[in-house]
């Protein structure tokens, strides 16, 4: 009976270690140093953002139907808009394939040592009109709601930037050190502009080295427990790359059948990978999130993740279960968005295809993701074509001034809220400056809800006016600081 006794000593003490260090995982309040009060010009922020969303400077695929007269007239109402920023910084037009693609500002500061660079782009995504409430490119407000297509993605982003500079610069303030606002004119379509930009930057001899771009925001109810606002600031993004499945039969008259089907085949394949998640990581961005969410749980919960030595593997597949953005920040995902078979339903099709985009966390490499679904297929019928790949961002630090400058800006503007590293799940143009820029954040300054979130390239876009104040305020923290 002593051996009993032991194990019992033995899980009593076991028990006692999680609990004990549960317990230590307190809150622990960041200080920022001092906050300024800051008074911004909030009604004529959203006058001018409103005169920003009336340019439908919509973006596509398709080059012959982009409007180059609304970009133009995008960029000459900047001008008139912040007519101290284009004093000062005299923008340079950056081209590619015949058009501007992007707009590049310096504004000098007493050093070059160390340049920031502060991103947004202006071009927006398409419109159906007629399921708007109210005209996409109306620029409107009803009920203290800022209508219209680019108030969220992400004219709002380059309104914040230049309102703040606009007063600075007007009040006299010089930046510490050079400060560098790019603005893409076709990041919705995946283009040119940020790789025109970093190719001048390049050619004139600038390494940035600090970059920020749009990303996490200020949310609310986005881990279980945690009753404060998060603010995630992303400090990697997953890469991402387009596989096509495509599965070949003899084909031939549908009324009688060849088996296997190309058709059957290929949604086998599908119905394999779905089933077969890729493993999920507790990476540096995950590790830090559950740092700054883990002692705002329950116990219960804080016992877990105070205690991810002994149940990251719960963790790994609680996130499968329960899927979203935690999910999808731990995991390469696959997304089915595309079938094609016959085009006629009495035709057995020769071939049937099947698109999946994928986004990779930085373990993972485009040569192993095929790899493994090759091998979860397991079917010498079906082929894994990879199209675009492109690997995971490297990771920007979490401490030092860099990290500092951005999060005490953030806290200083939306009291109250935690500052968060996360892993931006989604794509932006800052991921171009991977191997150019070591420390890339990405930040989108609003305080958005889950409704409005769901509204960045949806119908009905619209942004409330107070967080267009907040915007500008937290921009002007940001460039105080550089």
């Amino acid at each position: 009976m002593g051996w009993l006794w032991g194990i019992l000593v033995v899980l009593i003490a076991f028990v006692a270690v999680l609990a004990a260090r549960a317990a230590a995982c307190k809150p622990k309040e960041e200080t920022y140093g001092p906050r300024e009060e800051l008074a911004v010009d909030a009604q004529g922020a959203v006058q001018r953002l409103a005169q920003m969303v009336r340019i439908p400077t919509v973006s596509d695929y398709d080059e012959q139907k982009v409007d180059e007269a609304q970009f133009e007239a995008f960029r000459t109402k900047l001008k008139e808009l912040y007519p101290a920023v284009h004093r000062v910084c005299p923008p340079v037009l950056c081209e590619g394939k015949g058009r501007v693609t992007g707009l590049l500002f310096r504004w000098k500061g007493k050093s070059s040592a160390e340049p920031t660079v502060l991103m947004a782009h202006y071009d927006v995504v398409p419109v159906e009109e007629t399921r708007w409430q109210h005209p996409p490119f109306c620029g409107e407000v009803f009920n203290d709601e800022l209508w219209g297509r680019g108030t969220l993605d992400t004219k709002i982003t380059l309104l914040g930037i230049l309102e703040a500079a606009e007063t600075l610069i007007e009040q006299g303030f010089v930046p510490q050190q050079d400060v560098y606002f790019a603005f893409g004119g076709d990041e919705e379509v995946s283009g040119h502009g940020a790789k025109d930009i970093i190719q001048y930057l390049k050619n004139q001899g600038v390494k940035p080295a600090l970059v920020i771009d749009e990303g996490g925001a200020v949310v609310d109810g986005v881990f279980p427990g945690v009753s404060r606002p998060l603010a995630v600031v992303g400090i990697g993004e997953k890469g991402m790359m387009d596989v096509v499945l495509t599965a070949k039969s003899e084909g031939g008259h549908a009324s009688h059948p060849t088996r296997p089907s190309a058709v059957g085949s290929m949604a086998r394949a599908v119905a394999r990978l779905e089933a077969k998640p890729m493993k999920a990581h507790i990476t540096k961005p995950v590790r830090e999130f559950l740092r700054v969410a883990a002692p705002h749980t329950p116990f219960g919960l804080r016992m877990v993740l105070a205690n991810l030595w002994c149940f990251g593997g719960l963790l790994c597949v609680l996130a499968e279960k329960l899927g979203g953005e935690i999910n999808a920040m731990m995991r390469t995902t696959f997304a089915f968005t595309m079938a094609q078979g016959s085009k006629q339903i009495n035709v057995m099709p020769n071939e049937a295809t099947a698109g999946i985009n994928v986004r990779l966390v930085n373990v993972d490499t485009p040569e192993s993701v095929k790899a493994y679904m090759e091998k979860v297929i397991d079917d010498d019928n079906v082929t894994v074509n990879v199209r675009d790949a492109q690997t995971a961002s490297p990771y920007a630090v979490t401490q030092g001034p860099k990290w500092n400058k951005l999060a005490a800006a953030v806290a200083h503007t939306w009291q109250g809220c935690l500052v968060t590293p996360y892993l931006m799940i989604a794509c932006s143009d800052s991921r171009h400056y991977a191997g150019f820029c070591d420390d890339v954040y990405k930040f989108s300054a609003m305080h958005l809800s889950a409704e409005q979130r769901g509204l960045i390239h949806n119908d009905n876009e619209r942004i409330p006016v107070t967080e267009v104040a907040k915007t500008v305020e937290f921009f002007t923290r940001l460039e105080k600081s550089l």
